[in-house]
């Protein structure tokens, strides 16, 4: 069962910089494609935080949603709705990520879901995002409704080895 979900402010991002580096170290050791690769330190970890994330947040142009569970930093999900003025309708996903010791419980759903909700209530109708090809998160995707626009070859390095993986851009209209 979720402990709670909560939109994080720059504050306690701040506040939790140590656990959000945590979270991010471990899905990127684990293998997920989030746009590190090996090696990766948790210093590394705690930047990517404080010198993307944080930023954003403070100026109003992001959302960082987290779930807590067993009073841990199980799960986050980033929306980007800082868009150009002709894409005042549309907002990104970024960055969802689910510890490795939380997967498989629904985390990475409920952070959808709600990512979703906060896109509504600001006005965004149309949300895209991107995931390696073949990815565990990308049946979970179509299951909410996203639709594959395309897949680019040769995308991103795989953070484990040297290989590029493919990359499916989604979308949702909601």
């Amino acid at each position: 069962m979720i402990d709670d979900i909560a939109v994080f402010d720059a504050n306690d991002i701040e506040n939790h910089i140590e656990a959000l580096g945590a979270l991010l170290h471990a899905c990127v050791h684990d293998g997920a494609s989030i746009g590190f690769v090996l090696p990766f330190s948790r210093r590394e970890s705690e930047d990517f935080w404080s010198r993307n994330v944080l930023p954003a947040i403070r100026e109003g142009r992001r959302r960082l949603l987290v779930i807590r569970k067993n009073g841990c930093i199980a799960g986050t999900g980033q929306l980007d709705f800082d868009t150009p003025p002709n894409q005042p309708h549309r907002a990104e996903i970024r960055k969802l990520m689910v510890h490795p010791d939380f997967r498989r419980q629904g985390i990475a759903r409920a952070l959808m879901v709600e990512l979703e909700n906060i896109a509504f209530h600001l006005g965004r109708g149309l949300i895209t995002l991107d995931t390696r090809t073949g990815d565990k998160a990308e049946p979970l995707y179509t299951a909410l409704g996203y639709h594959t626009a395309g897949i680019i070859p040769g995308y991103c390095r795989d953070p484990l080895k040297d290989h590029l993986d493919p990359t499916t851009i989604m979308y949702k209209t909601i």
